[in-house]
């Protein structure tokens, strides 16, 4: 008769095997594509230290990742291999064509994860739907600057490490068709930026809580955004590292509401 002990370590061996046979299934996609047809829109040079950093977190937390270059990834079929979408620094046009809008469309509404990091939200520049599921459209930022951040939702896995107050250097981005229905999570008070074209400032840009970072559900999909991340120093800054980590995390469906 097998011993009690020798029983509990090849169930522990079993569960373990299990637990890593999920995670190896979990793959999400960084799509970084930043195209405009006359070759002039501008290219972030922290790309790299983002994916990068993204893999990183991968590794660490039991998730593939994917770094396709071309929107011929954007197919129904091959979509539905991945828990989350992630566009890293992404700019200008997104999508070659409607059909392959229609296949993010679908994978946001059928429970997949989406995650905007920094320039996302000048992505699909043209396309409603896309600020709507992102949050809003990318108007401009003021020059970088140092700025105070405030947690909004100390509550979230992707706060729950930071100070309540914090000073941050960046482009802090200002957006305009905000979802009324995001749930923020960081703010800053656009009254304290240094911003020489304040007074063409839209309505809705007012007030001393202007959002920074956010979720937000689409039908069935989670979503996160994140406005920090210029430099490409952030992304070895445990602070945002952590932020961007727990976000994917969560949009993937492995934490909270």
């Amino acid at each position: 008769m097998m011993k009690r002990g020798s029983a509990e370590l090849i169930l522990i061996g079993v569960l373990a095997t299990l637990t890593q046979s999920h995670a190896a299934d979990r793959k999400i996609l960084v799509y970084t594509r930043n195209y405009t047809p006359d070759g002039k829109g501008y290219v972030h040079d922290n790309i790299a230290a983002s994916v990068a950093a993204i893999k990183k977190m991968g590794a660490e937390k039991g998730f593939a990742v994917d770094t396709p270059e071309g929107p011929g990834v954007f197919t129904a079929e091959n979509l539905k291999q991945y828990s989350a979408l992630v566009f890293s620094n992404s700019n200008n046009e997104a999508f070659a064509n409607d059909t392959q809008r229609e296949a993010f469309k679908d994978f946001i509404e059928s429970g997949g994860g989406f995650v905007g990091i920094h320039s996302a939200t000048g992505s699909e520049r043209n396309w409603p739907y896309y600020w709507f599921v992102i949050g809003g459209k990318f108007l401009r930022h003021p020059p970088m600057q140092k700025f105070t951040i405030r947690v909004k939702d100390a509550g979230h896995p992707a706060t729950a490490h930071m100070p309540a107050n914090f000073e941050w250097e960046d482009e802090c981005y200002l957006h305009n068709y905000l979802n009324p229905a995001m749930h923020v999570l960081l703010v800053t008070d656009p009254a304290q930026l240094k911003d020489p074209k304040r007074v063409n400032r839209p309505a809705d840009l007012l007030g001393d809580s202007f959002p920074l970072a956010w979720t937000n559900h689409v039908e069935r999909g989670r979503v996160f955004y994140t406005a920090l991340g210029h430099k490409k120093e952030h992304y070895s800054d445990p602070l945002l590292y952590k932020h961007i980590q727990a976000g994917i995390i969560w949009a993937m469906g492995d934490q909270g509401k």
